[in-house]
């Protein structure tokens, strides 16, 4: 089997801070050994109304500005700053990636040319966004399929279908909380989006909201090659997506633990292996 990829999503994790961002990065390369970071970018003017980005933010406690629009300018980064996270990616040698929110944010970070841009599941039925996407960048175009009907993914699918673009879709299994249960995280889906996409798209992926690593194993083993999972320097951290997040340790033994288990996800080459010989001659019985 082809090793499974990790990303890292940094999300909003930073804190607003390019310098912790950058911290997530290199600790994300050198320690945990992911294969990919992940930031979100959003233009808040054209995400939300006026009277939501007004709005208090929901948990004043979890909030950095008075409204719940002030809360998100303050955890954007600009292109400029994008641009240079990108560089410090690409000099640590992983790969830099973002989910685009709206229009505005996909031409923004595609102008980058990244070689891989996330849909959250909020925007996979943005189909300005997407059909921009499709047209105008060439890299891969990851999407996940949280709070989203059969016949929404089948629309989705569909769509990249007509564009041409379907192979250079891989399709996430997704289930939107923070964190999420052990049995909303409806593991089977993987299997049922294989069976419906897998030849349709270039490949299904999962991304997490649990809690621990254990789940994410069992989706490699039912077909998932992209891991997402949130991630964070300290889950106690001031924001929504820390509690629900990975640790670096946890991020590393789970990069360690998929490694693992690809190695073993294989038959055997002959009815006796080697290490098996010394055994058999020594304990098997004998007619």
């Amino acid at each position: 089997m082809k090793e499974a990829k990790v990303i890292a999503e940094i999300g909003c994790n930073h804190k607003g801070d390019i310098e912790i961002a950058k911290e997530l990065i290199k600790v994300a390369k050198i320690f945990c050994g992911a294969d990919v970071v992940k930031f979100q970018k959003r233009n808040n003017r054209e995400l939300l109304t006026e009277e939501q980005y007004n709005t208090p933010h929901p948990n004043p406690s979890n909030s950095y500005g008075d409204t719940y629009g002030a809360h998100r300018e303050f955890l954007e980064f600009n292109l400029e700053e994008n641009r240079e996270l990108k560089e410090y990616c690409e000099d640590l040698g992983i790969v830099y990636s973002t989910s685009t929110w709206d229009l505005t944010s996909a031409k923004e970070i595609a102008s980058l040319e990244p070689e891989l841009i996330k849909i959250p599941s909020a925007c996979n039925n943005n189909y300005e966004m997407l059909g921009w996407l499709c047209e105008n960048y060439k890299g891969e175009i990851h999407a996940s399929t949280g709070m989203t009907s059969k016949q929404e993914i089948e629309d989705l699918v569909s769509f990249f279908e007509s564009k041409g673009r379907n192979k250079d879709l891989v399709l996430y299994n997704c289930t939107s909380g923070y964190p999420v249960p052990f049995e909303d995280v409806c593991l089977l889906e993987i299997t049922r989006l294989k069976e419906e996409y897998g030849s349709r798209v270039k490949e299904i992926g999962f991304s997490g909201h649990h809690l621990g690593i254990s789940v994410d194993i069992a989706a490699f083993t039912l077909g998932a090659k992209w891991i997402e999972r949130h991630y964070t320097l300290d889950r106690t951290w001031k924001g929504t997506d820390h509690a629900a997040s990975l640790e670096p340790e946890g991020v590393r033994r789970l990069v360690r633990d998929l490694k693992a288990v690809n190695k073993a996800l294989q038959f055997k080459e002959k009815d006796i292996l080697d290490i098996e010989q010394v055994q058999r001659e020594k304990l098997k019985f004998r007619k």
